[in-house]
């Protein structure tokens, strides 16, 4: 289940001051995991649980999933931390909702 995160910050008064044309980091995420990405690359679950085999075969211990979104996100934290850039929030943003998708939370 994709959620309209900005709609969800907006119900618990803390939406952001842009205007509502202007998408939120978290509108542009929700947006991207919900069509041009899954358009791209298919359910998220499954290419999550797909990378999870690879690397707990590289890495020889069992890697889950939501521990590859996770990751995933992290790694786009680091990139923000070092060069700040919209895209690395809103993919960051995107991992952690599919890290949330795979754990049916």
């Amino acid at each position: 289940m994709v959620r309209d995160w900005g709609k969800t910050f907006e119900a618990a008064g803390t939406a952001a001051t842009a205007p509502p044309s202007a998408p939120t980091v978290l509108r542009e995420a929700a947006a991207l995991i919900a069509g041009e990405r899954r358009a791209q690359y298919g359910d998220a679950r499954e290419e999550f649980r797909r990378v999870a085999l690879l690397w707990s075969g590289l890495l020889g211990v069992p890697v889950a999933a939501r521990e590859v979104g996770l990751c995933l996100a992290a790694l786009k934290l680091v990139r923000e931390a070092h060069r700040p850039k919209r895209d690395n929030l809103v993919d960051a943003c995107g991992y952690l909702q599919l890290t949330a998708d795979c754990s049916g939370k």
